[in-house]
């Protein structure tokens, strides 16, 4: 919410900005985001990363005083489902063109609030726990606990979805690291590219952000 000059899409400094390979996702289920007002100007976010790149995802902004009701957000010919560490698993031989997942984007205690307001909504899954997260951008306090996108992909994995997981991997890949490469962090940006697919997928790219520029 300072006066850093932002991307409009991206949001990152124009430094970093990633849109070069901005790509447009197809996949039969449909991914929406409730979104914290807090959260919605964190440049962090991942969920307006997912917002940006799953075609057909809705962003549905979550204010404390108005929260949204069902009736706005869910959406009438599919099952509604929404990520809960006490839900069933990912039931089995699912039709994802059936399917609306809700993805909560906010910090833990934002997101474990929004949960409580929305659980009565639609059928709560969990997801298979992948280990340590990828994103190095917030602190990860255990185990299956993932960002936003991270949770996207790992439930496409879990629906065989496996190109767009692909494709969404790369874009939530790539936010991160310009995400580090914007706070400073070198060491741990240099650290995550060496075992990230982005090297090989953007490496004109890459090449572009790396090059020195004169200082202004």
């Amino acid at each position: 919410m300072n006066q850093t000059p932002r991307c409009e899409r991206c949001r990152f400094v124009p430094r970093w900005c990633i849109c070069a390979a901005h790509a447009s996702i197809a996949c039969p289920l449909q991914a929406d985001v409730l979104i914290h007002e807090r959260e919605f100007w964190r440049p962090t976010s991942t969920g307006r990363l997912v917002n940006r790149v799953m075609a057909g995802s809705r962003s549905h902004r979550y204010v404390p005083e108005t929260p949204p009701e069902s009736a706005t957000v869910a959406h009438p010919e599919r099952e509604l489902w929404i990520l809960h560490p006490r839900g069933e698993a990912v039931p089995a031989n699912t039709d994802p063109a059936g399917v609306q997942i809700l993805l909560l984007d906010g910090s833990w205690s934002e997101a474990a609030r929004m949960a409580t307001h929305v659980a009565g909504w639609g059928r709560l899954v969990c997801l298979p726990d992948q280990g340590a997260s990828r994103s190095s951008l917030r602190r990860q306090e255990q185990t299956g606990k993932y960002a936003t996108a991270e949770s996207l992909l790992i439930l496409l994995a879990a629906l065989g979805l496996t190109e767009a997981e692909r494709q969404l991997r790369l874009q939530f890949e790539l936010h991160v690291y310009a995400g580090l490469r914007t706070r400073g962090a070198l060491v741990q940006a240099e650290e995550f590219l060496a075992s990230s697919p982005i090297r090989e997928a953007f490496p004109d790219l890459l090449a572009e952000l790396h090059r020195r520029r004169p200082l202004l």
